[in-house]
């Protein structure tokens, strides 16, 4: 495996960092000099972080097992606290890896505590850092692999978010259900990324004909679903099947949201577009400003 690498975008505001299978994209405002201390730490950490998890990757890939002891590393610790709360989902602590590197790094270039504000993207699992008074706008898609815009967040130094994420079947990892993405947003980005992966999950037409699965292990030997099925393909679906799929992941959100475990949520399936509104958070404003 290759070591990690770190370079400038080609404008200079942003850092990107990459090891193996993690890939960041990093940006802070502050003083010059404040920047480029952040991004110093930011690479300091990261180098060694990949080599954290693969010291603990077998424990990781199982379900959660609090008799087994808490694990050594800090992004293992953030991954299984994330997990923790969902213990009905059946997660293993690697549901919420990419959000808990983005939010280790984060807090990582925070600790000076001179930046204005920053954020960690980890291929859309982001974490925010924000000062008193500061705001970051997040940009919410209907389908990650598509170019296209459907609106877009300001969370705010006062909201209670600082991390977003996004799963469906789309997305770098496996899914169970048939979710084109759910967007959620929580206190931080690993909480989130456990989160929108049993949102996810959940929008779904069980035992639909149109909806083709493999179990995971015979797409990736060591995914830490083991043989549970995951959505290859989705045929055509009516709206009525559409409205009642993505009803199914509003209910899960809701639950979510009323027990304080998230926010806000978004979700998506087949140009249908569902959101379980913060109670007192930021609302979603569409890419037209409507």
């Amino acid at each position: 495996m290759s070591g990690a690498v770190a370079a400038r975008t080609a404008d200079g505001s942003r850092l990107h960092l990459q090891h193996g299978p993690i890939d960041l994209i990093v940006e802070a405002w502050g003083e010059p000099a404040e920047v480029a201390d952040a991004y110093r730490r930011a690479w300091e950490r990261f180098q060694p972080l990949l080599d954290e998890l693969v010291a603990e990757l077998p424990a990781l890939r199982r379900p959660l097992d609090p008799a087994l002891g808490r694990f050594s590393g800090r992004v293992a610790r953030r991954m299984a606290a994330a997990v923790e709360p969902f213990v009905e989902g059946s997660l293993t602590p690697m549901a919420a890896v990419a959000g808990a590197v983005a939010d280790e790094i984060c807090a990582e270039m925070a600790a000076g505590g001179t930046l204005r504000r920053a954020y960690v993207n980890d291929g859309g699992d982001i974490a925010l850092y924000l000062s008193p008074g500061a705001s970051l706008e997040v940009g919410v898609v209907p389908v990650p692999n598509r170019p296209a815009l459907l609106g877009k967040v300001t969370v705010r130094s006062e909201d209670p978010i600082r991390g977003v994420a996004t799963s469906g079947r789309h997305g770098r990892s496996f899914s169970l259900g048939i979710a084109d993405a759910v967007t959620v947003l929580a206190a931080d980005a690993a909480l989130a990324d456990a989160a929108a992966t049993l949102i996810a999950n959940a929008v779904d037409l069980p035992g639909h004909p149109a909806i083709t699965r493999v179990p995971a292990s015979e797409l990736e030997p060591d995914s830490d679903l083991g043989a549970r099925p995951v959505t290859t393909e989705v045929g055509a679906l009516t709206r009525g099947e559409v409205d009642r799929a993505l009803e199914r992941g509003v209910e899960v959100a809701e639950r979510m949201r009323d027990g304080g475990r998230i926010a806000a949520a978004v979700l998506c399936l087949e140009g249908g577009v569902e959101r379980v509104a913060a109670r007192s958070a930021p609302v979603l404003a569409s890419a037209d400003g409507r």
